[in-house]
């Protein structure tokens, strides 16, 4: 399951339908594809998460208190990993859990 991050805040009123729609446009992704795709809002402590889950969208929502730790506002997204995810959503820096990328194996013949 790939993990995507909107790096523009979003506006917090947009629902399921509304969200998918940005991530087709916005992503460049389906939205039915069973990633998670993360959006953040101005005020930096509030959280979406839009997903399939395979038989329907799901949104989790999610405001902490305090402030996340978010990538720099620029245009685009950008992916995270699981334990990423993870420490984001536990209000603690996820900068700090590098990204791990490990080639996919040969296969055997």
């Amino acid at each position: 399951m790939r993990t995507w991050i909107a790096t523009q805040p979003i506006d917090f009123r947009r629902g399921m339908d509304s969200l998918a729609m940005l991530v087709s446009e916005a992503f460049g992704a389906n939205p039915y594809d069973g990633g998670l795709y993360v959006f953040r809002s101005e005020r930096r402590d509030r959280v979406k998460i839009l997903t399939w889950d395979g038989s329907g969208l799901v949104l989790y929502y999610k405001r902490i208190e305090g402030q996340f730790t978010w990538p720099p506002i620029k245009e685009g997204v950008m992916p995270l990993s699981h334990a990423q995810l993870s420490v984001l959503l536990d209000g603690s820096d996820w900068k700090r859990v590098p990204m791990r990328v490990v080639d996919q194996p040969a296969r055997a013949g």
